[in-house]
């Protein structure tokens, strides 16, 4: 890889960083292709994307935002998930680490927030960005779904009032 490539790679990352809600790092070693298929689609399939990235192009990348804490994320053999929303990334590799052992996180970072394993784990723990949403809009539309039977109610039972007088007249 010659300097004009290297010097793409960096900039390309830095869009990737910068753009990402989170970044997951993950230690790789072992994995096969099929494997690293399987989680590049379950990745994409949420919107995240995973990369195997050179260490010192990603510190580059970093430009040394992150310190040497986030320098020694990338030692190894290294690849990155990451993703607009924060949550997705660290659900989607935290399950697939899970099930394969040859899949090891070694932690991630917010912006300018570095987590550790624990960390990242928590992340994982939290709703995503589109079951808030739905959850938010259930909240909202329950009041309003209430006051509607409530309203409705008394009108019913003048119905069936009613109703029940013209079967006692029709007999």
């Amino acid at each position: 890889m010659d300097r004009a490539q290297k010097q793409v790679t960096i900039e390309a990352l830095k869009g990737d960083f910068a753009g990402a809600g989170a970044v997951v790092v993950t230690h790789n070693l072992g994995l096969t292709v099929a494997q690293m298929t399987e989680l590049r689609g379950r990745l994409r399939k949420e919107g995240a994307h995973f990369k195997v990235v050179k260490n010192t192009l990603a510190q580059k990348a970093l430009a040394g935002s992150l310190g040497e804490a986030g320098d020694a994320l990338f030692a190894g053999p290294v690849a990155i998930a990451f993703a607009p929303d924060p949550v997705t990334a660290a659900k989607v590799t935290s399950q697939y680490a899970k099930e394969n052992d040859k899949l090891a996180i070694r932690g991630g970072f917010m912006g300018e927030t570095i987590l550790d394993v624990a960390g990242v784990g928590a992340l994982a723990l939290l709703p995503s960005l589109d079951q808030l949403r739905s959850k938010l809009i259930g909240l909202v539309q329950a009041p309003a779904t209430k006051i509607a039977g409530v309203l409705q109610a008394p009108a019913g039972q003048l119905a069936r009032v009613f109703g029940a007088y013209a079967a006692k007249d029709a007999a």
